[in-house]
């Protein structure tokens, strides 16, 4: 009778589940909103996990990226991660003010900066990794790993169709009445 119980509350769990699901759905009314809002949740939740190593959002990347190849120059940085280069001068001048980083001069160009993790910025690759997985264990928590998997190539997708050209001016509305008479 007790797993009886148990399951029928699982089933019944689920439900409201999927309901909340669909109910956020037609809320968002679009794929770009409902993007952007797991998006934000999801860094929201990053961002909590990384302040325990002292960390603010964004700069865990920094710190991979440094972690992976020593000596890498703001602009390079910048470049890798897809933001604006006075961006990532504030953030490595954040970073090293919090002992994460220190930036030196270039052996082979004395014009050019370089930044480097010190023993501190180190430090904190693990705890990035660990906050990593726990917040993709939640994210994904409820998925089959094959779901997973095409969540990342539909994800990869869409990215890549983002990147290869924006349009030079808006497309005209979409009359949706039409498709829908259409089925």
């Amino acid at each position: 009778m007790a797993k009886k119980d148990k399951s029928e509350k699982k089933k019944k769990s689920a439900k409201l589940k999927d309901a909340e699901r669909e109910a956020r759905l037609e809320i968002s009314g679009d794929l770009g909103t409902a993007i952007t809002q797991a998006s934000r949740s999801l860094r929201t939740v990053q961002t909590r996990l990384l302040t325990r190593s002292g960390l603010y959002s964004g700069q865990e990347g920094v710190v991979l990226l440094l972690a992976a190849e020593e000596g890498l120059t703001p602009g390079l940085l910048a470049q890798r991660l897809g933001v604006k280069a006075p961006t990532m001068t504030r953030t490595i001048g954040r970073m090293e003010a919090q002992g994460f980083v220190e930036r030196r001069g270039s052996d082979a160009d004395g014009r050019q900066t370089k930044v480097y993790l010190t023993e501190t910025g180190r430090a904190t690759v693990d705890r990035i990794s660990s906050a990593n997985k726990a917040l993709e264990r939640q994210a994904t928590q409820g998925l089959s790993g094959k779901e997973i998997k095409v969540l990342m190539k539909l994800l990869a997708v869409v990215e890549d169709n983002l990147h290869a050209q924006m349009p030079a001016e808006l497309p005209e509305p979409i009359d949706e009445s039409e498709d829908l008479a259409a089925e």
